[in-house]
């Protein structure tokens, strides 16, 4: 599956675009739809961190080594 965005110049384009949905040829997302979802996740994970204690950047480095370290032993 592919995904583009597309800028209606014309109406008519739009009514064009609404048969093809109908036809089941493609499928339309409301932009504004998915940008309020996308950003209620965002506050929702940011929720959920914020009773967690913050990492120093030394122990965000040793994460990020350690991470680093595993996926080399993997490969």
């Amino acid at each position: 599956m592919e995904s583009i965005q597309v800028k209606i110049l014309n109406p008519k384009a739009k009514s064009i675009l609404n048969d093809l949905a109908d036809l089941k040829l493609i499928s339309i997302t409301d932009t504004q739809k998915a940008r309020k979802d996308f950003l209620a996740l965002v506050e929702k994970i940011r929720n959920q961190n914020k009773n967690k204690k913050k990492l120093s950047l030394k122990e965000i480095t040793a994460e990020v080594k350690d991470e680093r370290r595993k996926r080399a032993l993997k490969s």
